[in-house]
């Protein structure tokens, strides 16, 4: 066996590829990437592309590719990679053939639409063997896996845990901030989708950027408020995993969640459950419920999900935002 450090990456998806690639390049890791579609890794393993979600990006030699859950074995770091509402069966299906002192890492941007937990404590019943960490951050896998310059944050209960991983998985090119509030980093990568829903919906209705820039501002205090009341630290949203990841993809167009706000602003039809995941659609709801369990205000969130959920016509959403009484939050 070989004398580097073991990482396996599990999802087969854009980001989960991405990750694999750019972690391989470090040269400091032997790494596999983990999927359930045995063809699909076949193939990948030999063309060294996966066109259907990177298309052109040529993925390193040293990149191992496995359908066997057997794989997975050996590495000290484990990546989850898939979606958030995968995320536990996931566990449930790797779980067995996690090594003794594996370090599991959720990389998805949500909470668990079944009991409304955090992704780290719903694996943390499901293995609690192990410690769990989350990765969150500005970074989309184009990006990541083209080598151009991404920075993100990854979180561990334990600080010394986080710095390893940090160390184990930054390259060149992809650089990890260590945290230790495991609740800031990941309620900011989940609300952030939510509020690029509402910025894309200001997009399709043509309201302007002057209102993007309001929600940007107002949303970055929701989430500030949101993840103080879960115990979390309210300066952890202004950075990598809040600020950071709010900005862009409240401003790109290869944000999903921005996408998917567009569509509703300009009136179409949209299925958040087929076609590309939309994480916010499925995170509005949670925690707009959440959120009014826990006495918090958050409107732009509250509105989303009503939205979603066909409870609030657009316009009558903005009306109630543009008319609340002005408070000093």
């Amino acid at each position: 066996m070989s004398d580097k450090e073991q990482i396996a990456v599990i999802g087969a998806g854009a980001f989960g590829t991405a990750l694999a690639a750019v972690i391989a390049l470090t040269g400091r890791a032997d790494v596999v990437l983990v999927g359930r579609n045995a063809g699909l890794m076949t193939d990948l393993a030999v063309d060294r592309m996966h066109d259907a979600v990177l298309p052109g990006i040529d993925l390193p030699d040293s990149l191992q590719f496995s359908a066997v859950p057997d794989a997975i074995s050996n590495a000290g770091i484990v990546l989850f990679a898939m979606p958030s509402q995968a995320q536990a069966d996931a566990a449930r299906h790797y779980g067995p053939y996690l090594a003794k002192d594996a370090v599991v890492v959720t990389c998805a941007k949500g909470i668990d639409k079944v009991s409304g937990d955090l992704l780290t404590d719903m694996l943390e019943r499901e293995l609690p063997q192990h410690a769990i960490a989350v990765l969150s951050g500005p970074g989309f896998a184009a990006d990541i896996a083209k080598g151009l310059p991404t920075a993100m944050a990854i979180a561990a209960a334990d600080m010394t845990v986080a710095e390893r991983l940090a160390q184990a998985i930054s390259g060149p090119t992809f650089r990890l901030y260590a945290s230790d509030d495991r609740i800031g980093v990941q309620l900011g990568g989940a609300l952030k989708n939510v509020l690029a829903i509402a910025c894309g919906i200001v997009e399709g209705r043509g309201i302007g950027d002057s209102a993007r820039a309001a929600l940007i501002s107002r949303g970055l205090a929701e989430m500030s408020r949101f993840v103080a009341a879960e115990g979390g630290k309210a300066e952890t949203v202004r950075g990598l995993s809040g600020l950071g990841d709010l900005v862009l993809t409240a401003t790109s167009h290869q944000s999903r969640n921005l996408r998917f706000g567009i569509a509703l602003g300009q009136g179409e039809t949209v299925d958040p459950t087929h076609g590309t995941l939309v994480e916010g659609a499925y995170a509005a709801s949670i925690a707009a419920r959440l959120a009014h369990k826990l006495g918090v205000d958050m409107p732009i969130t509250d509105a989303v999900s009503a939205i979603i959920d066909g409870k609030l016509d657009i316009a009558t959403a903005i009306g109630q935002l543009m008319t609340r009484p002005i408070t000093t939050e």
